[in-house]
């Protein structure tokens, strides 16, 4: 059987321990959050293998861990590496998230957050944006102040940036009026803005039996708490060329979010006041419109096909990462899609990829 031609809306690089480290001032080590620090230190491998005290890993696991981000690294970085794995599987392209950047609005000195956004961008950019069109990377965008945010949506949309990766918790909420400029800034780049799950917040909601599970949902909640803000704050309808898509948190909750929210907007309205702005349309409309979500393993957002339409949903295989579907990316999409017609099938897991973040369809069909 011919392989199906993927395109991932979600993957990852491992970015070097040194690369904030080597690149910014002395005085500014400090503002780091642990994660994008050097992980030479025993607490940061206790970090990756279970979130254990420091001291209490034992040789084998410190060892099992170095050895896991030397692969993860070169895999990742190296673009030959990254072009192997990708023949593999079949992936003609995908779209780049940082992975301990994705860190980066924990710390709370805005210049830098700032500085680390550019040095990433930068990097990113030299690394894997500039050398193949089969490479859509996201700009972070650093968001303690409306101002830097917008001078560097600027300078990565016009450096060749393919998207822009701002937190999905926004402080204040996305619905503050202050946020307006940065819509319309990007509104003009024509870039769709990204949002991974876990950024801007502590994912760390439970501690005990379950949480590390447990945690994982709440941290994919911010998805549709997020996107309900921007459909009723009226963000998407005076926006309408804004697309946001939330990478990880797969998609199946973008149904419940229409149903929920439509059945309030309209109850609410026989509330004098209680529902403001008054959209023009129900806020499902919005959804469908301008919210997409990606997915690695989500039967019920394939479920949902009939009732959303396809283009509210990316597959992405989140390499190389293990939750995610490297290296059985074609047997999973293919049992995950086998009642799909083939035009709903290409539109999940390559045509909306290929809409929202404009890649060549001609260029990347060909052989590498």
């Amino acid at each position: 059987m011919d392989k199906l031609a993927l395109l991932s809306a979600d993957s990852h690089v491992e970015e070097p321990p040194g690369l904030w480290v080597d690149e910014i001032p002395e005085k500014m080590l400090g503002d780091l959050p642990p994660e994008m620090r050097a992980t030479d230190s025993e607490m940061q491998f206790a970090l990756r293998v279970g979130a254990k005290k420091e001291g209490e890993l034992t040789a084998a696991e410190i060892e099992g861990e170095r050895h896991r981000q030397a692969v993860a690294s070169l895999g990742t970085t190296d673009v030959d590496a990254r072009f192997k794995i990708m023949r593999e599987e079949n992936v003609l392209a995908e779209c780049i998230y940082p992975t301990k950047g994705l860190y980066l609005w924990n710390m709370d000195n805005p210049e830098t957050g700032a500085l680390c956004a550019r040095v990433y961008n930068d990097w990113i950019y030299d690394l894997l944006e500039s050398r193949s069109e089969r490479f859509c990377c996201a700009a972070m965008i650093p968001t303690w102040n409306v101002e830097d945010a917008i001078a560097e949506v600027q300078r990565s949309a016009a450096m060749g940036m393919g998207a822009l990766l701002l937190p999905i918790v926004g402080t204040p909420p996305f619905n503050h009026k202050q946020w307006e400029p940065l819509w319309s800034a990007i509104e003009e780049t024509g870039l769709p803005i990204v949002m991974h799950q876990g950024t801007g917040h502590d994912m760390l909601f439970y501690r005990g039996p379950g949480a590390a599970v447990s945690n994982l949902l709440a941290t994919q909640s911010m998805a549709p708490r997020t996107a309900s803000l921007l459909a009723t704050s009226g963000v998407l309808e005076n926006h309408p060329n804004l697309h946001f898509v939330f990478v990880e948190t797969n998609a199946a909750w973008i149904s419940w979010a229409m149903t929920t929210l439509d059945h309030y907007d309209r109850s609410f309205r026989q509330y004098v006041g209680w529902v403001r702005p008054e959209l023009k349309e129900p806020p499902s409309y919005y959804l469908k419109r301008q919210i997409h979500g990606t997915f690695q393993i989500d039967d019920v957002a394939i479920g949902m096909v009939p009732f959303t339409g396809t283009s509210v949903a990316l597959w992405g295989s989140d390499y190389p990462h293990a939750e995610g579907t490297y290296p059985n990316s074609q047997q999973i999409v293919s049992g995950m899609m086998k009642g799909l017609s083939s035009k709903d099938r290409n539109a999940l897991v390559f045509d909306n990829t290929a809409d929202l973040f404009k890649f060549d369809r001609e260029r990347i069909l060909q052989p590498f």
